[in-house]
């Protein structure tokens, strides 16, 4: 299957600042993949390059099959973005600014009802865009991007500006928006946001990326967090149980490599033994401490 994105030692130089230093990025089609660092990390950089906005110093980019040394207007046919904030025209109303892109690339009206609705803007359609809130502007920028039925959304910290609600909003949406077959990559720095919504991250930092991989392994697997005492026979019983290599003592609690469905079995199993059980609970993995470390730990650009 032909990949949504992908680069192949991407580089941006800007003199001797080294933005973005060979990136190997892939994008499955239909995920929604989260771009994840720290500001200034190479985030919008990168996805300037893939929309044709700066071009590559080195490297590759393909973006749904299509090279870009191709034509921009043939590569972007299909893209829908959103990077570094919406412009409008400010005195007119946001369907008067959706009205002016349909017409610009040749989208039927009624598409402009649909992507309103779909970012719950209808109410406030016919209200002038310079009275919007922040979120709003957010909002109007995400249909914008929809007006085409992209097959790829590019969004740079969509839910800047966003309330909860908004945030939870946006998120259902981006959800539905790959379920019906388009594929998300979204940049955010916000660990929260990336872990609530996307499949696979990418983690950059200083221009390089760090790690690749599903979201829900990032920060490693979750463990069984158990209390008990005695602590060493409760230890040595779960070892009983469950092997040496998956008990290990933390913090004066166990913490047992097992699915969280255990935790009814192990209990009667200690209970059995003697062993007061205080707490038993499942921990997960903490995504912090994980990003930290991969982005303290990765190398300086040259």
């Amino acid at each position: 299957m032909t990949a949504a994105v992908e680069t192949t030692g991407l580089t941006k130089t800007y003199g001797d600042l080294v933005a973005v230093d060979r990136l190997d990025m892939l994008v499955h089609p239909g995920e929604v993949y989260g771009f994840l660092g720290p500001n200034g990390a190479g985030k919008t950089t990168t996805l300037r390059m893939l929309l044709g906005l700066v071009r590559p110093t080195a490297g590759t980019l393909r973006i749904l099959g299509t090279a870009h040394d191709v034509d921009r207007s043939d590569r972007l046919a299909r893209v829908g973005a959103l990077v570094e904030g919406p412009a409008f025209y400010p005195y007119l109303s946001a369907r008067q600014n959706l009205r002016a892109l349909a017409a610009r690339g040749k989208v039927p009206r009624p598409r402009i009802g649909e992507v309103l609705e779909r970012v719950d803007l209808t109410e406030r359609a016919d209200d002038r865009y310079a009275a919007y809130s922040l979120g709003m502007k957010q909002r109007l920028g995400l249909a914008a991007a929809l007006l085409k039925r992209p097959d790829l959304l590019v969004l740079d910290e969509p839910t800047n500006g966003l309330d909860p609600a908004g945030m939870a909003d946006m998120r259902d949406t981006l959800r539905r928006l790959a379920a019906e077959g388009c594929t998300v990559l979204l940049s955010s720095h916000l660990l929260g946001e990336v872990r609530q919504i996307c499949d696979r991250v990418g983690v950059i930092s200083r221009g390089r990326l760090v790690t690749q991989q599903p979201t829900s392994e990032l920060g490693g697997a979750g463990s069984l967090r158990v209390v008990a005492a005695p602590l060493d026979r409760a230890h040595d019983k779960a070892q009983r149980i469950l092997g040496k290599d998956a008990v290990r003592v933390d913090e004066a609690a166990l913490q047992l490599a097992v699915d969280p469905d255990m935790a009814a079995s192990i209990n009667r199993a200690l209970v059995a033994e003697g062993i007061a059980v205080h707490e038993i609970r499942w921990h997960e993995p903490d995504l912090e401490t994980a990003f930290f470390e991969l982005t303290e730990g990765a190398p300086d650009v040259a």
